[in-house]
C-alpha cells in the first residue's frame, strides 16, 4: 500500500480550500482513502496531465476540485503536490 506524502505548499492550499468549502471535507477524506487502497477506483478519475504538466497525474475530489499527484516508485509513495480547481492548477 503506498504512503501519501505532501508538500508545505499543498498543506497551505488544503487549509485554504477546506476553509472556504467545508463541504469538501468528506469527499477529500474519501479521495485519500482510495488513493491508499485502490488507486484505480473509478471515483478518483485518475489521469495523466497534458503538455507542460505531463509528468504529473490528477485525481478528483469532486467534479470541480482535483489533487495533482506524482508517484515515487522507489519508495512506494504518492506525493500530493497541489489541490484546487482546474483553473487554480492550470490544468
Amino acid at each position: 500500500m503506498p504512503k501519501l506524502i505532501s508538500t508545505v505548499t499543498y498543506e497551505r492550499q488544503l487549509v485554504k480550500i477546506i476553509g472556504k468549502h467545508p463541504n469538501l471535507r468528506e469527499h477529500y477524506a474519501k479521495t485519500l482513502r482510495l488513493l491508499e487502497v485502490n488507486l484505480h477506483h473509478p471515483f478518483l478519475r485518475l489521469h495523466q496531465l497534458q503538455v507542460k504538466l505531463a509528468s504529473y497525474y490528477s485525481v478528483s475530489i469532486n467534479m470541480k476540485y482535483r489533487i495533482m499527484i506524482d508517484f515515487i516508485f522507489k519508495d512506494d509513495h504518492i506525493l500530493l503536490i497541489s489541490i484546487g480547481s482546474h483553473q487554480d492548477q492550470g490544468i
